[in-house]
């Protein structure tokens, strides 16, 4: 116990302190398995790669992708999923390794994750033909991946929404409206059973009138906004597949883009439509939404931004105040990602908060309550407090 606590340190402390525990543990030193994950760290951490203790500077991943790849491959053997992608986004930033990811057989060994698929992203304008492909099948496994967490839940809490005052004769075992079943056949419990005997059942319909709301979604294109960026593309595509929504989706930084088609086809599609970087002109891009406003009242327009305005502040704060007092259901999201809130204009916040819509971050599984919440008319101040505090706990 106590030596595998001191291999912990080594390695946390790097190459350069071989010889003083040397000094302290005689006879001390990694084994193979340690001396092959000092050697992966060191190439991100430091740049004390000689085995001898020396401190001597030697190269850290270089610049072959066939190093890399290796060294991708070693990360992967060595540590928990987790670390590994705490690793490979400190490859990016620390060692400038943004140019090796071009390449087909370095993509071939990244592991999947959503920080890796924002800088290809941010790097597609520069992907040559040969890495296409290998890019689309990194960022399609993560979409897909996002895709199963995300896409039942929502469309679960969407037409329970939608239909929640809607019954049907017609037998259905997944439309069924279990509350309603034990609400009126309380009367039916059978005391010597101790169980219900229902002599109704109630089903939500199964077909309704096509778009019943209209769901307008706007989209920071800031390189910060990066996981939201993903989430949110993969969230639009969900909504754009049911036939309750009519789904508008756009991106902007000082221009804007409607991504409106793209969304009804493949996520991976509509991620390559948005350009990370640039500035921001969130005024703009309301303005621009606005005209899909007809029925306000069966509307939901949900901001996902920063709110670090490049525009106009006043105009926004007055197109926002004209789509709340008209009843449209609006959701400011500072952040729609697992990492927590990242910064954001709090001033700004506060200021559209004051007109009554909230400016918070969500994780993604607490997207579908919020959803569900928004179509149903409840208090979006007081479900995003309640949505903000449990994250916290």
């Amino acid at each position: 116990m106590i030596e595998e606590k001191i291999k912990r340190w080594r390695l946390i402390l790097g190459n350069s302190v071989q010889n003083k525990f040397s000094d302290m543990n005689p006879g001390f030193k990694l084994d193979e398995r340690g001396t092959i994950m000092d050697n992966a760290l060191a190439a991100i951490y430091d740049d004390t790669k000689s085995q001898d203790g020396s401190g001597k500077k030697t190269a850290g991943l270089g610049p072959s992708a066939p190093n890399l790849a290796k060294w991708l491959t070693d990360i992967r053997d060595l540590f928990p999923e987790d670390v590994v992608s705490v690793i490979q986004a400190d490859a990016i930033e620390r060692k400038g390794l943004k140019q090796l990811l071009l390449e087909p057989e370095t993509l071939k060994n990244i592991k999947p994750d959503i920080s890796m698929v924002g800088t290809l992203l941010a790097l597609k304008g520069q992907i040559p033909e040969s890495s296409k492909e290998s890019a689309r099948k990194l960022i399609r496994a993560v979409v897909d991946d996002i895709m199963d967490r995300l896409e039942s839940d929502i469309r679960r809490s969407v037409t329970g929404a939608i239909h929640k005052n809607g019954h049907t004769p017609i037998p259905n075992l997944p439309g069924m409206d279990w509350k309603r079943v034990i609400e009126k056949n309380l009367k039916n419990y059978d005391v010597e059973r101790k169980r219900i005997i229902p002599d109704k059942f109630y089903f939500f319909e199964r077909t309704t009138k096509s778009k019943q709301w209209k769901v307008i979604i706007d989209i920071d294109q800031s390189g910060s906004m990066a996981d939201s960026i993903i989430y949110s593309s993969v969230m639009s595509c969900i909504f754009a597949s049911m036939p309750v929504l009519d789904t508008k989706v756009v991106a902007f930084d000082t221009n804007v883009v409607d991504l409106t088609e793209a969304c009804h086809t493949d996520p991976v599609d509509m991620l390559f439509g948005i350009q990370l970087g640039g500035g921001t002109d969130i005024n703009k891009s309301v303005e621009y939404c606005s005209q899909f406003v007809e029925e306000p009242s069966k509307t939901m327009f949900i901001l996902i931004s920063d709110l670090y305005e490049g525009g106009v502040e006043a105009g926004l704060i007055k197109k926002l105040t004209a789509l709340y007092e008209s009843g449209v259901k609006v959701l400011v999201l500072v952040a729609l990602s697992d990492r927590g809130v990242p910064a954001y204009d709090e001033r700004l916040a506060k200021k559209i908060a004051n007109i009554g819509i909230p400016s918070f971050g969500c994780t993604p599984d607490r997207l579908p309550e919020l959803i569900e919440g928004a179509l149903k008319g409840f208090n979006l101040m007081e479900l995003s407090k309640r949505i903000t505090e449990t994250k916290k706990k």
